[in-house]
């Protein structure tokens, strides 16, 4: 019998210390709910379940990412139907103005509207946005919708220019300081620079005010046309006019629609701005060639609704596919990392049971060497 060392106490404490660390570790998986809270508790584990975290992340934005590129879309979309509409009441124009039951006058109201909408055609085209992004103007072009959760996972996808211009339902002539020479035939207008109608016998144009004051002289001549079998529109000033000043035009009217050119010459200063002009509607004949025009840009705008119909079906099958990977790695993720709430419950119930053991054993250890002492009696 020895006392110096107490062996059997010496064992019980190191079971004792062994089932509070493990007490300890249990309390520990309990309250956070992961079985693995440090890098020793599991080393591999850690470093699997912190990549899988990356990717899930990855997943979920990818799903936003997803989601705001159709809402784009279907702003896109939504501006596009209303341009159907405008497009199929200037078709519907188109046919009532080639019917010859018409008056000349009854055109030139036809025309009017005709002239109006493709002017919405254009605002729409200009003025349609997404967070501050132009989407119908053209300049849309390879958006890119980041829509996985690595590198390179892109979708991309433009959207052609709206506006009645590039539709061919209408065209804008930019003036700018022009003298016009040779007029053949004086007919007098007064215009003014804010928007106003030049209407000579069957023809319309529509003045509006750009710039009031434009610095330089030169001259510009008509863009052809073709969609109006190569048609051109002259503009020139010799003069200017400030925002709101009126005054005298003369010029020779031709079908600008048909070939012709339609001159005008400006004894003031310095007229400055954009003429519009519709699609022309004013003649039996050109109202007839008007309707395959417009139904051509009706087919244009089906054909681009489809498109992005199309992009903004894939991205809602790309939304549903992120969700079920990012699903399926969350599980993953979750086995490695969470705890088994219930089997850990029985480690710290059968730990906590032995550490009050270990106590009770080590106070009995700790009673044994005073048996020495009866053999000093």
């Amino acid at each position: 019998m020895i006392i110096n060392h107490n062996i059997a106490a010496l064992n019980t404490h190191r079971q004792l210390s062994n089932n509070n660390n493990a007490v300890q570790s249990s309390l520990e998986k309990l309250s956070s709910g992961l079985k693995i809270n440090k890098a020793g508790d599991d080393a591999a584990g850690l470093a699997i379940s912190e990549k899988m975290r990356g990717q899930i992340r990855g997943l979920e934005m990818a799903q936003k990412n997803a989601q705001d590129g159709i809402s784009l879309i279907q702003t896109a979309e939504g501006a596009m139907n209303e341009t159907h509409a405008i497009l199929q009441r200037m078709r519907e124009l188109a046919n009532q103005s080639s019917n010859d039951t018409n008056t000349d006058q009854d055109r030139a109201e036809l025309q009017k509207e005709v002239d109006q909408l493709a002017n919405a055609l254009n605002d729409i085209s200009e003025d349609t946005e997404f967070n501050t992004k132009k989407l119908l103007d053209g300049t849309l072009k390879d958006a890119t919708f980041h829509v996985g959760a690595n590198e390179g996972q892109n979708l991309k996808v433009s959207i052609s220019n709206m506006s009645g211009t590039e539709l061919k339902v209408a065209e804008t002539y930019n003036v700018d300081d022009l003298t016009y020479q040779d007029a053949t035939q004086d007919v007098d207008y007064t215009v003014g620079t804010n928007g106003d109608e030049i209407t000579y016998g069957k023809e319309t144009a529509k003045w509006q005010a750009a710039d009031p004051d434009p610095a330089g002289d030169g001259s510009l001549p008509g863009t052809p046309a073709g969609y109006y079998d190569g048609g051109k529109l002259v503009l020139e000033a010799d003069t200017k006019l400030t925002d709101g000043e009126t005054g005298t035009i003369k010029g020779k009217a031709g079908g600008y629609y048909d070939g012709d050119k339609l001159v005008i010459e400006a004894e003031e200063d310095n007229l400055s701005g954009e003429v519009t002009v519709g699609i022309n509607i004013s003649s039996q004949e050109s109202a007839d060639k008007a309707i395959s025009t417009i139904q051509t840009a009706i087919d244009n705008v089906s054909a681009e609704r489809s498109k992005i119909g199309a992009v903004q079906n894939r991205l809602q099958h790309t939304i549903n596919n992120l969700g079920t990977s990012a699903e399926n790695l969350t599980a993953a993720e979750s086995r490695i990392r969470d705890v088994d709430m219930a089997k850990e419950m029985m480690a710290f119930t059968k730990n906590n049971i032995l550490t009050q053991a270990a106590q009770s054993m080590l106070a009995q250890a700790n009673q044994q060497p005073q048996g020495v002492l009866q053999l000093l009696r």
